[in-house]
Order: C-alpha cells, then sequence, then structure tokens
C-alpha cells in the first residue's frame, strides 16, 4: 500500500513539473522565470563512471525562479534504427532548491529503453522503471571552489538487493574547477560507501576520477559553440573511456 502510494505521489509530482515546465514560456515576460533549452552531442554516454552507451543525443531544458529550478534531461543513442528495442533511451525529471552555495535535488530517473511502453506502469501492474534519488551538494567559497555531493537512490526496483532490501545504493564526488589559458577544467574523483545494486559494486569502491575540459570556439559574432573533453576512468571496473562533445545552446 506504501509503495503503491508513492507510486502515485510521483506521478503527480511529475505531471506538475511537466506542467510548470510548458507553462514557465508564457509566464517569461511577465516574471523573472528563466529557460534554458540545448543538447549536448557525444561520443559516448558515461555515468559516474560508468559507460551507459554509445554516441547518444542527449536534451535539457530546465526552468529557474529565484533558488528553484525545475528540469528535464534526456539520452538517445545514435543508431540507425531509433525504434530497436535495444536501443539506449532515458529520460529524467528532477526538481532543485539552492541557498548559500547548498543545493537539494530530487531526481526521478527512468532508463528503461526503447519499446518499454511501462513508463506510467504501477509497481503492481508492472516494473515500472522509474528510480528516485536525493542529493545534496555544497561548494566551498570562492577562493576553493570545491564540491561536495552525496546521491542516495531511495526508491526502485533496481535498488533492491536479492533479499528483498533497499540497497540504498549512493554515490559521493568531489569535484574542483579551474581554469588554464583560457581553457576550463575539471578534476572530480567519486565512490560508493557501501554495497551497491545500481553501480555493481561490493563495499567502498572508487568508481569515477575524471579530468574534463570545455572550450568555446568562436563560429559568429554572435555565436560561440562549446566543445568539451573529458577522460574517464573506473578503478572498480578497470575501465576508462575518452568522451568527446559538444554543446548546442
Amino acid at each position: 500500500m506504501i509503495m503503491k502510494i508513492l507510486f502515485f505521489l510521483k506521478k503527480a509530482c511529475l505531471s506538475a513539473g511537466l506542467l510548470s515546465l510548458l507553462s514557465a514560456s508564457g509566464a517569461k515576460a511577465q516574471s523573472k522565470v528563466e529557460i534554458d533549452p540545448g543538447a549536448d552531442i557525444v561520443s559516448s554516454y558515461v555515468w559516474r563512471g560508468g559507460k551507459a552507451a554509445g554516441a547518444s543525443v542527449q536534451p535539457f531544458i530546465t526552468a529557474s525562479l529565484s533558488n528553484f529550478t525545475l528540469g528535464a534531461w534526456g539520452s538517445s543513442d545514435i543508431s540507425p534504427d531509433f525504434s530497436s528495442s535495444k536501443g539506449y533511451k532515458e529520460a529524467d525529471f528532477y526538481a532543485s532548491y539552492s541557498v548559500n552555495r547548498l543545493g537539494f535535488t530530487v531526481t526521478d530517473y527512468w532508463w528503461d529503453g526503447n519499446e518499454a511502453f511501462r513508463y506510467f506502469s504501477s509497481p503492481e501492474n508492472g516494473y515500472s522503471g522509474h528510480m528516485l534519488e536525493g542529493s545534496l551538494a555544497y561548494t566551498l567559497p570562492e577562493s576553493f571552489p570545491l564540491t561536495l555531493s552525496w546521491n542516495t537512490f531511495f526508491l526502485g526496483k533496481e535498488n533492491k538487493k536479492e533479499d528483498g532490501k533497499n540497497s540504498y545504493s549512493t554515490y559521493i564526488e568531489a569535484a574542483y574547477p579551474l581554469t588554464v589559458n583560457g581553457i576550463d577544467l575539471k578534476i572530480a574523483a567519486g565512490f560508493t560507501p557501501w554495497d551497491s545494486t545500481i553501480y555493481g559494486t561490493n563495499g567502498f569502491k572508487f568508481t569515477n576520477i575524471m579530468l574534463g575540459a570545455t572550450k568555446s570556439i568562436k563560429i559568429s559574432e554572435s555565436f560561440e559553440l562549446p566543445i568539451f573533453a573529458n577522460i574517464i576512468t573506473n578503478p572498480a571496473t578497470e575501465d576508462i573511456n575518452f568522451v568527446f562533445g559538444i554543446t548546442i545552446k
């Protein structure tokens, strides 16, 4: 019964988020709502150290008002046959609130893939595929802008252990930005503190060590094209990925 209530609350929150995103553009002229749409095109999709898919298109849109943000983010792999059930498809919605360098976010992940056709299924009628995660992030003052984040999944079938108990899959990361010769760099390291069904780890494991670089290429007087390159290693699986991408906004 509790799971059913949580599921319908989740759908209600998702519907409210979608309505807010759709109505935000109409309210922009008479409020301070900021709309930010765009998309990344990447050579491969790597998330927290694990490769999820090959070359992908990843659209996004956010609607921000004061310290509150509603956002949508998705990913589809680039394939000759987009209807293939083997193709990767993800659709995520989130709400976040930030104040005094502290931010809190709740994200609804859905990555069932193409032809799943069960986005609105309840747990009683089948596997819905939704995963809910709570995140807390804090950025230190500008003199040393290190960002520390804690991310824990608290609802979802993929988060269950074999005995049916919640594994509360958690990912903790430290990230530091810097600029060298006009190029924005980011160094990040993340780990799982205990067993995780989402990340496939047993106990404490580093899953993500990343060095990223971003630069904008000037196309015209009014348009610049941001490009980025990330070297990502996963010590837990001894994997490495080199990701190149462009951002269109």
